[in-house]
């Protein structure tokens, strides 16, 4: 298992194809650093190339998901472009800072490009850069005390890594537009009633024994399926009904026929657990 200092990759149990990957900077509340934007891709890689990793829980360790991005790390980013002396070329120090904000957007968007599921289970604060990150992620979960904020409006930044282009699919226009603009607070429960996400647990024990039997469960079925699956909506969501339908039959022309159809039909039949092989 490769090792990371802003990041950790657990195996949920033995033999088990759930795999936690923690965002592990408790002490700052799991601020994201340039370290974390560097690993986090890379992280995700090594878990998209193990074919016994069939669903990931993306998690923070200690007592919140994520604060937002390190503010040292953001005075790093923007210092270079603002302490230029007068004369400088000012539009190459702009093409860098953009170069930074596509290299950060590219991390978040990792969590999109991994084959394999991604399960957000949230706890404590997730702020700014944090809701960046769940907004990419597949599915998402929080406990009654979690609490999330679009807070770079109150940073005087717009958000960049992917919050304004998520967050309307997800919770609706109107919606998306008010969270951003005001930074405030939603619970939990409101985050549900949003459908920013689909359950609330009660307890961070709840939410991590919750999340598990779900991960588990999709990490037992069909491997070509499931990220056939995934596969097909994220491409769908920025198509219309007839383009997305195409790409699914183009999709299934080379997938569906493998062994995985056969193996469930024949478990269906023998009223059995279906087994498959690893992707």
């Amino acid at each position: 298992m490769e090792e990371f200092k802003t990041l950790e990759i657990v195996r949920a149990s033995p033999g088990s194809a759930v795999f936690h990957l923690r965002l592990n900077r408790p002490s700052s509340r799991n601020a994201l650093s340039l370290g974390s934007f560097a690993e986090l891709p890379l992280a995700l890689a090594s878990l998209d190339r193990r074919p016994d990793a069939l669903a990931v829980v993306l998690s923070g360790a200690g007592d919140h998901f994520c604060s937002g991005i390190d503010l040292a790390a953001l005075g790093s980013v923007v210092s270079s472009p603002r302490s230029l002396a007068a004369g400088a070329d000012r539009g190459r120090a702009g093409e860098r800072l953009r170069r930074e904000i596509k290299s950060m957007q590219g991390a978040v968007t990792a969590i999109e490009r991994c084959r394999k599921p991604v399960i957000a289970a949230v706890h404590g604060a997730c702020v700014g850069g944090g809701v960046d990150i769940v907004t990419a992620c597949d599915v998402r979960y929080c406990t009654e005390d979690a609490f999330f904020s679009v807070k770079e409006v109150d940073l005087a930044i717009t958000a960049d890594l992917g919050t304004l282009q998520r967050l309307p699919g997800i919770v609706g226009y109107g919606n998306a537009m008010e969270l951003a603009l005001t930074g405030r607070r939603v619970s939990g429960s409101e985050a549900k009633e949003l459908g920013l996400v689909s359950r609330v647990f009660g307890s961070k024990r709840e939410l991590d024994d919750g999340v598990r039997v779900i991960a588990e469960a999709i990490a037992s079925k069909s491997p070509m399926a499931v990220t056939g699956t995934k596969a097909v909506l994220l491409k769908s969501r920025d198509m219309s009904v007839d383009q997305g339908l195409d790409y699914v039959a183009t999709w299934n022309s080379a997938m569906l026929l493998s062994d995985d159809l056969a193996e469930a039909v024949s478990a269906h039949m023998q009223k059995r657990k279906p087994v498959f092989a690893k992707l």
